[in-house]
């Protein structure tokens, strides 16, 4: 923790840097990953503060779209859709994922009821060939391809995307590599950016 705080303490006495950033802010792009300590959108992108929105979930994952009971993450999306107007939203999924993994494997989840009822919005069981493989590459790939047809349910993003204002992109990321993965709709497979 240290470390953490002696950067804090010293991030600060740059205010020059940071000037700009109080007249607002334009992100072209809602950026949906993990919360996952090792997926750092930043870092994966190379954004400087003010270019990316960020949703950060366990598992990336985008719960259903219900206007009768709003929740932190539909109201990120809305806010981004609407009032920040992204034009592109980035569902990135990351290997060695432990939600996905916990929801290939069947793990018992009874002594962390939140995190299983989360997991319930992971919708379809993820496909994997192999649970035992670590990556749960496939089965992470298939839950960025579901959450990406969950985004379109969404009214803001519906719309948008029907105007032709809006794209919606599928990466997936490789924590042991640092790869990173774009669904190709045309082949409907994974390939390098």
């Amino acid at each position: 923790m240290q470390p953490l705080i002696d950067n804090a303490r010293t991030f600060g006495q740059r205010p020059e840097e940071f000037a700009k950033l109080a007249e607002g802010q334009s992100p072209e792009v809602l950026f949906i990953t993990c919360a996952d300590s090792r997926v750092v959108p930043a870092l994966i992108t190379g954004a400087r503060p003010g270019q990316l929105f960020e949703l950060r979930t366990a598992g990336n994952i985008v719960p259903p779209y219900a206007s009768t009971t709003p929740t932190g993450e539909t109201a990120t999306i809305e806010y981004a859709v609407e009032v920040l107007g992204v034009q592109h939203i980035v569902v990135c999924g990351h290997s060695h994922c432990g939600a996905v993994g916990a929801v290939v494997r069947g793990d018992d989840l009874e002594s962390v009821p939140a995190v299983r009822d989360w997991l319930a919005h992971a919708a379809d069981e993820p496909r994997c060939e192999d649970p035992a493989d670590p990556t749960v590459a496939e089965a992470v790939q298939h839950h960025v391809l579901t959450q990406l047809l969950r985004l379109r349910s969404y009214p803001c993003v519906e719309k948008r995307l029907a105007a032709g204002r809006l794209t919606l992109r599928g990466w997936y990321y490789e924590v042991h590599t640092g790869a990173v993965l774009e669904h190709d709709a045309d082949t409907d497979a994974f390939a390098a950016l």
